[in-house]
């Protein structure tokens, strides 16, 4: 796998602008809107704008917005998927493994209403989901857009940015020992974040395993 990684991850870093953005804000966008987000986390390739900005290969700004515009317009549309779907949403294949964190998930909405949609921007399962969600509990559309533009843009930033500063240290070494020394610093950087990504999915599995093992009433909410 880290071999595929390391492969997709250099070919990123080497393609045109264009091709950078379209990847970049695609996959964010699907994240939100189809629930991608099970199989690559938005905030991956997010950051891996932001190195590619740092290397010159892009401009930052585009990329910021890029990211910030992708992520509010997958909730907006995964909001609308929800709604007109509805209950058939949470029968889709793709959360087959996930029944335990999707009830979670709709008694956190439940509780804190608007603020869930803005919280769960930081949390991969709940990015993916609590569009949709949202959608299915009929919220007002100008409410969720307000917390979703605010998730969105406040989220964007904070990764982006992070990418950004952490490929400043591969340009350093891209100009001390090359180009070449730099992508590999970038590579080994992104193959590592993308491992503690796939681990962090197993453990939230583990937990989903656990907690259906548990008593409902010995179960704590999302917080």
């Amino acid at each position: 796998m880290s071999g595929l990684i390391d492969t997709v991850t250099r070919e990123v870093l080497n393609a045109p602008m264009w091709l950078v953005l379209l990847v970049v804000g695609g996959i964010v966008f699907l994240e939100d809107a189809v629930f991608v987000g099970f199989v690559v986390p938005g905030e991956t390739v997010a950051l891996l704008g932001g190195v590619t900005a740092s290397l010159g290969h892009v401009p930052f700004p585009v990329v910021l917005v890029v990211v910030v515009v992708a992520a509010i317009v997958g909730d907006s549309v995964g909001f609308e998927v929800g709604r007109h779907l509805g209950g058939r949403v949470v029968q889709l294949r793709a959360f087959a493994r996930h029944r335990a964190r999707i009830a979670q998930a709709q008694d956190f909405l439940g509780r804190r209403g608007g603020s869930a949609v803005f919280l769960g921007r930081w949390t991969a399962f709940l990015r993916a989901v609590m569009p949709a969600l949202a959608g299915m509990s009929r919220m007002h559309y100008p409410t969720f857009l307000a917390w979703n533009a605010a998730g969105g843009i406040a989220w964007g930033s904070v990764v982006v940015t992070a990418g950004y500063l952490a490929g400043r240290s591969c340009a350093r070494v891209e100009t001390w020992l090359g180009r070449g020394a730099g992508i590999a610093v970038a590579v080994i950087a992104v193959v590592a974040l993308v491992v503690w990504q796939v681990r962090r999915h197993r453990a939230d599995a583990e937990d989903v395993h656990d907690a259906r093992r548990e008593p409902a009433s010995e179960r704590s909410p999302i917080a």
